[in-house]
């Protein structure tokens, strides 16, 4: 299987405007994720997608590959289903660009997950420690069943737990998702869906048209940057390397 890794860079960020161009050590946090993402050497090829000028120099000026999306995009998807409709590819992964930690041992799990054939959407997933953090909005939850496929992804704290003698786990969606082509190009051909334009979380459509994404449990502590506090705490993790 031929296997592509797109990172999808929106420039103008809704909560913290311009992160992705943001400096973390001695790299943009753009580059952090390309150049972790390139040296897991799990890819035939990587790319940056981007609507930004800037973030496709940043990329190309230091030896890497970005693409110039032709039209706007709600969502990461709709915009490396663009670029990926004429390659030659069986496998896309999608990594998010405010992800700058990704690591081998996750991505080579969510590849792996395709050697079932039945499996068209699969994303990464981990376990919650930090109240604060299960009741931030900013931290999309995900409940799973007992095969971790997926059943409901939302902002809000789920499960809500009523039976406090019961365990419950919490699961923090992290944002990388792997697609089969075929599965990424209808994703472009349906309509927005109401939980997703709701929760402003687009593997809801997924799951509003009926198909589940199988889920992979990782114990990787990755740092995201949603917002100017999240860039110190990833200051922290980098030093902490």
């Amino acid at each position: 299987m031929k296997k592509i890794a797109m990172i999808p860079a929106r420039y103008a960020a809704t909560r913290f405007p311009f992160k992705l161009m943001q400096p973390l050590g001695n790299k943009t946090v753009i580059r952090h994720t390309y150049d972790n993402t390139q040296a897991t050497g799990l890819f035939d090829q990587v790319f940056v997608v981007t609507d930004s000028e800037i973030i496709y120099n940043e990329i190309v000026n230091h030896n890497g590959n970005a693409m110039m999306s032709i039209r706007q995009h709600e969502s990461g998807s709709d915009r490396i289903a663009e670029a990926v409709e004429h390659m030659d590819a069986d496998i896309i992964l999608n990594v998010q660009g405010d992800e700058p930690f990704i690591d081998k041992e996750s991505l080579s799990r969510l590849l792996d997950a395709f050697e079932d054939s039945s499996v068209q959407v699969a994303s990464v997933m981990k376990v919650m420690k930090d109240a604060s953090l299960i009741n931030n909005p900013n931290y999309v939850k995900v409940t799973v069943d007992k095969n971790l496929d997926s059943l409901l992804f939302s902002r809000s704290v789920i499960p809500y737990q009523r039976e406090k003698s019961i365990t419950v786990n919490y699961y923090e969606h992290i944002g990388v998702y792997a697609f089969r082509k075929n599965a990424l190009l209808q994703f472009t051909q349906w309509e927005p869906t109401p939980l997703e334009l709701a929760e402003k979380i687009e593997c809801l459509r997924y799951l509003e048209n009926g198909i589940k994404l199988k889920m992979i449990l990782t114990e990787h502590e990755a740092v995201k940057i949603d917002v100017p506090e999240d860039l110190e705490r990833a200051e922290r993790y980098l030093n902490n390397l």
